[in-house]
């Protein structure tokens, strides 16, 4: 029986999403293809049909939404619009949010795998420096800020962006992690010239509803 028109394209999308979260969790080095195949629900056998090797892999899990038209949020109650002129600001507080933090398994890669990208051959790297240039570029297509280059102010912007979750992940007090993200949310802001009084995010954790509300 033929397989159904797309069916490709999504055993495909399976194999990147398993690793993803699975590359996330563990590190590139941990995470085998036999394990990234069974999460997905398939044989190792298949892997081989889509991908040349687990780096050929790699770098598509480095794709996210600075570069793909057709990721989806994974972070509920943080919505970015790329089209929209505060595209900017959203995406500083989607990034340094309480959500992203939480949500390790569908964080964005560059957070997770900067270590394994300095290890690993050159498209992995040229895939993560493609990224982070796409992260910058949004960042940088509105920065109001006039005391330095729109790009340069992006860079630093960025840096503070994924730096910040990166430090915040690998502290153990959780208090501290807040303040940390808050603070690289208010700066970051301020060096794009889009801080505002009225607009503070709130990045902290939400208290939970009591049952039955």
């Amino acid at each position: 029986m033929p397989y159904s028109r797309g069916h490709r394209e999504k055993v495909r999308d399976r194999i990147v999403e398993s690793a993803r979260r699975l590359f996330n969790r563990s590190g590139f080095e941990n995470v085998s293809i036999n394990s990234i195949m069974e999460e997905a629900g398939l044989t190792r056998g298949g892997f081989y049909a889509y991908f040349k090797s687990k780096s050929d892999l790699y770098v598509e899990v480095l794709r996210c939404f600075f570069t793909d038209p057709d990721w989806k949020n994974r972070w509920e109650g943080v919505r970015i619009d790329p089209a929209s002129p505060q595209a900017a600001p959203q995406i500083i507080r989607a990034y340094l949010s309480r959500q992203h933090f939480d949500d390790v398994e569908n964080s964005c890669p560059m957070v997770a795998l900067p270590n394994d990208v300095a290890r690993s051959g050159e498209n992995v790297r040229k895939a993560f420096n493609d990224t982070f240039r796409a992260m910058v570029t949004m960042l940088g297509r509105d920065v109001k800020s006039s005391t330095r280059q729109p790009e340069d102010t992006a860079l630093a912007i960025a840096a503070l962006c994924v730096g910040g979750m990166v430090v915040a992940r690998a502290l153990t007090d959780t208090s501290l992690a807040d303040r940390l993200r808050d603070a690289a949310v208010e700066v970051s802001l301020a060096l794009g010239g889009w801080k505002s009084k009225n607009d503070k995010p709130s990045s902290r954790r939400r208290p939970k509803s009591k049952p039955g509300r």
